[in-house]
């Protein structure tokens, strides 16, 4: 049992150092990229989105809000208020 953890061990040792020797072989024959990166505009981009004709939202009424359904208006007005009774 011994002899075949022994082999692996060697097997794995081999293959490492196999693995090793051609990554550093690649290593010495990659180049470096070409440097034909363009730069971009110096102004910037003009706006490219379309402005929206809502009105500014409200204090009261953030943007996307709508009208809550009275039940679901009158649950959170139940926890808000056993919120302030309990503490969370």
């Amino acid at each position: 049992m011994s002899r075949i953890f022994q082999a692996l061990a060697a097997i794995s040792i081999l293959a490492g150092a196999v693995s090793l020797a051609t990554q550093a072989a690649a290593a010495e024959n990659n180049t470096p990229p070409p440097t034909t990166a363009t730069r971009p505009a110096a102004g910037g981009p003009d706006q490219s989105s379309v402005p929206n004709a809502a009105p500014p939202a409200t204090r009261t009424q953030t943007t996307g809000q709508s009208g809550q359904d009275p039940a679901v208006k009158e649950m959170n007005e139940r926890e808000r208020s056993k919120v302030e009774r309990e503490g969370k």
